[in-house]
């Protein structure tokens, strides 16, 4: 993740439309319409003193506090509920609601209709009576009724104190942060009633109608080290019209186009965040490029339980249940398809961005809880979007334990990838060691912030017993300088982004000198990050490129970034990118440059497979997609980030299907994902004759020999000189060498495929070397030999 997609709390970032309705409606009978003011319920007022609430100060204040007498409600049976499962949960007849708040002096829990939103009204409140239902610092109620096409949210009240770190609001409505769907939108990208970039939101009610056929499905569970992972966004997926997708951009859009992956040969999809977002977020004119920029990748969370709805062909139809049940739709159909479902998720800060950001949730029930604040209630910021969720605090890692379970119990996901996960190994606010562990440290003068050594969250999240087999990635790094790449605390279960294996290998295939061992580390799952803290390959996930940053064939075109169309004067986005752009900057170039191009994108790709660890693939690389040299395309919802199912189609004879025969080699290799670092029984390194590797800083050459229980033995090599040279193999009475892979040769000769009619005649073209034990290799060029019985010995 990168600061530079983060504009909500930079100058240049839209003034939107605070979240509360303005106008006046004539309330219809038994409503109440959403305004600043939420007096216009007949009430009692009585003081009570409050039962638990927060700790220190805050429980002294909120201890006597004048609120509304409980309403009667004309629709629902109202008693006195219960302090768990926090949410909104179908028991007994009727729903339980318990929220979490400890600094609010009174809640008031609003129930809108479907209709009612639209029309910007609340169909009936009814107030909490902190005698009767709050418990502790958990407030709750239990109703029965119709709960057909209703919506709730609540209201807050108590100090708003931003130098205090509170933020209540009794003119908003906030949302549950355990609503399992959130409804404002319905299309994706549309304005709310008077444009309005964030219309009131509200969380689905739960009924006993909410059913899905899983139709007997199951967990995959396949080894980690046999994944091959392939990042994609969801509505870039199928959005562009040559998809021809029935659902285009939608969940069933990516079920459309299942089959795409499986001849990739990819057997785990990683779904950029899917949580619900705002997509108006960064809504403003964009002049460069004529449309409106919006937040397309979706790392601004406004709820974790919520799928994002507007991703759904189905949008807010049924209140949202049409919605999860879509994504539900499709992990079931990627799970019959052999395929794992991993999810992107950012719970390193949210949607509500600094002091200027909106109350939507988190801040208005509880801010100094859910947000890592300074003494003097400032946000630190180690997200660079504004705000720092408070991960360590123990409700807020409560509820992201609550939240990963139940994406994987309800939903059937097989795994996550946490997004700046380094903040979530930072103590919280208000941290003390007998808060966390239950006894003072001696010498305990953690601060907030803090790196910690044995994180609680981390702790929980790694041992928690219903997690068990889920796999767990790390983006082992923030914005606030943490870069634990190697050192990420991980119970011998975390994995992480290898993003030093991602620049090492773009140093070396490039023609970097002093990067020959380090890209042999590479190769070998880099044992120097993960080997002494005991881990295995499998805990590097391997790539050369991802979401953010230049694409695979950005990567091999451009040299700088090109990033005008973001309208950000080309300031955004990273500029050490260890590109290099083959001799000519641009898609205009020569032949000759095209083609080394060409042969630098299948080095890559060719790295990536035959390296220990998880290769990940990103989205549009199997054919080569540009974003003409754009890195930071987070606010772009058109053809920059958009699959190209024509171009696709064109690659489908030349990289497209190099890519599918390389994974389909790699699956196929017992050698190649295995679970102990290689040694030096299976695996040789040589140079340009056998067995004498060159290490030094001028060397560009890396060869090896893998010893494989089903191909026998495998010789690779990458020469990424600018000059060629002829290489001796290594010697093997009665066997000779036979290619595979020459990244040099021309479409369909890269890749010597046994359905390939030209093949023998091919092969024998080598034969004057192969006779001889010798190979010769082009410049930037990359092979793989196998050995194979000598007939004529």
């Amino acid at each position: 993740m990168d600061l530079t997609r983060c504009t909500s709390c930079l100058p240049y970032a839209p003034k939107l439309i605070p979240p509360s309705f303005r106008q006046q409606i004539t309330p219809k009978p038994n409503s109440t319409t959403i305004s600043s003011n939420h007096a216009a319920i007949s009430t009692t007022r009585m003081v009570v003193k409050a039962r638990g609430g927060g700790g220190g100060a805050a429980a002294a204040e909120a201890e006597t506090a004048v609120v509304e007498k409980p309403n009667l409600s004309k629709r629902f049976q109202v008693s006195e509920g219960h302090p768990a499962p926090f949410g909104a949960n179908l028991r007994d007849g009727g729903v339980n609601f318990a929220i979490y708040s400890a600094n609010a002096v009174s809640a008031t829990l609003c129930l809108i209709s479907l209709s009612d939103l639209h029309q910007n009204r609340v169909t009936e409140q009814i107030s909490l009576d902190p005698l009767t239902n709050k418990t502790g610092d958990v407030w709750h109620l239990f109703l029965r009724g119709d709960f057909k096409a209703m919506l709730y949210g609540y209201i807050f009240d108590g100090e708003f104190s931003p130098e205090k770190g509170h933020y209540y609001d009794s003119s908003k409505i906030v949302l549950d942060p355990y609503a399992k769907a959130v409804i404002s939108r319905g299309e994706f990208g549309a304005l709310g009633p008077e444009d309005n970039c964030w219309p009131q939101m509200a969380g689905m009610v739960p009924t006993s109608e909410d059913q899905f056929d899983w139709e007997g499905d199951l967990p995959l569970r396949y080894p980690q080290r046999d994944l091959i992972i392939y990042e994609m966004h969801v509505r870039g997926f199928t959005r562009h019209e040559s998809s021809r997708a029935e659902f285009p951009g939608t969940y069933r859009g990516v079920v459309e186009k299942l089959d795409h992956l499986k001849e990739l040969g990819v057997n785990c999809i990683e779904l950029m965040p899917c949580h619900e977002f705002n997509e108006l977020e960064y809504y403003s004119y964009n002049s460069v490029l004529g449309d409106y920029k919006l937040n397309f990748w979706g790392y601004s969370t406004v709820n974790y339980f919520s799928p994002m709805i507007r991703y759904s062909s189905a949008g807010i139809d049924n209140c949202g249940r049409d919605a999860i049940n879509e994504f539900k739709y499709l992990v079931k159909e990627a799970h019959k398809r052999g395929i794992e479902v991993f999810m992107d998720v950012v719970f390193n800060h949210t949607a509500e961005g600094n002091e200027k950001g909106p109350i939507l949730s988190f801040r208005g029930i509880d801010n100094s809880v859910y947000y890592m604040l300074a003494p003097k209630g400032e946000y630190y910021n180690y997200s660079g979007c504004g705000n720092t969720f408070n991960c360590n605090h123990p409700v807020v890692r409560q509820f992201i334990l609550d939240c990963l379970r139940y994406w994987v119990t309800e939903i059937h996901v097989d795994g996550f990838r946490f997004d700046l996960a380094s903040i979530m190994t930072r103590s919280s606010s208000l941290w003390d060691s007998v808060n966390v562990y239950g006894n003072p440290l001696g010498g305990d003068s953690i601060t907030t912030g803090t790196p910690l050594s044995c994180p609680p969250l981390i702790d929980m999240m790694s041992n928690d017993p219903v997690l068990r087999g889920v796999k767990l990635i790390a983006e082992a790094w923030d914005t606030g300088g943490l870069y634990q790449v190697g050192r990420f605390p991980h119970w011998g279960i975390w994995s992480e982004w290898n993003g030093k294996y991602r620049d090492i290998v773009r140093q070396f295939i490039k023609g970097t000198d002093g990067f020959s061992g380090a890209f042999a580390e590479c190769l070998c799952g880099s044992p120097n990050l993960y080997q002494d803290g005991g881990r295995k390959p499998w805990n590097s996930v391997n790539f050369v490129c991802a979401h953010d940053g230049f694409s695979l064939a950005d990567l091999v075109t451009y040299n700088n970034k090109h990033n005008l169309a973001n309208g950000e004067d080309n300031n955004d986005g990273e500029s050490r990118n260890n590109s290099w752009n083959c001799g000519q900057e641009g898609e205009f170039a020569s032949i000759s440059v095209k083609k080394l191009r060409k042969r630098q994108m299948r080095n890559f790709f060719l790295c990536l497979m035959v390296s220990q660890g998880v290769p990940m693939i990103c989205m549009g690389d199997e054919y080569g997609h540009t974003k003409g040299g754009n890195n930071n395309t987070y606010c772009h919802d058109n053809y920059i980030n958009y699959f190209r199912w024509d171009k696709k189609e064109e690659s489908s004879s030349d990289f497209f299907r190099f890519c599918c025969l390389m994974t389909k080699f790699r699956l196929e290799c017992e050698s190649l994902g295995v679970n102990d670092f290689p040694t030096a029984q299976r695996l040789q390194w040589h140079g340009h004759t056998p067995g004498m590797p060159d290490w030094s800083d001028t060397s560009r050459f890396v060869a090896f020999t893998l010893a494989d229980a089903v191909k026998g033995e495998i010789y690779v090599a990458f020469n990424t000189s600018h000059l060629p040279v002829t290489i001796t193999l290594p010697e093997c009475p009665g066997y000779r060498w036979e290619p595979l892979v020459d990244t040099s040769k021309p479409v369909p000769f890269d890749f010597l495929s046994s359905e390939l009619p030209e093949r023998d005649i091919a092969i024998k073209q080598y034969a004057q070397f192969l006779d001889a034990n010798l190979y010769p290799m082009l410049s930037y060029s990359s092979i793989i030999l196998l050995l194979s019985p000598d007939e004529s010995a």
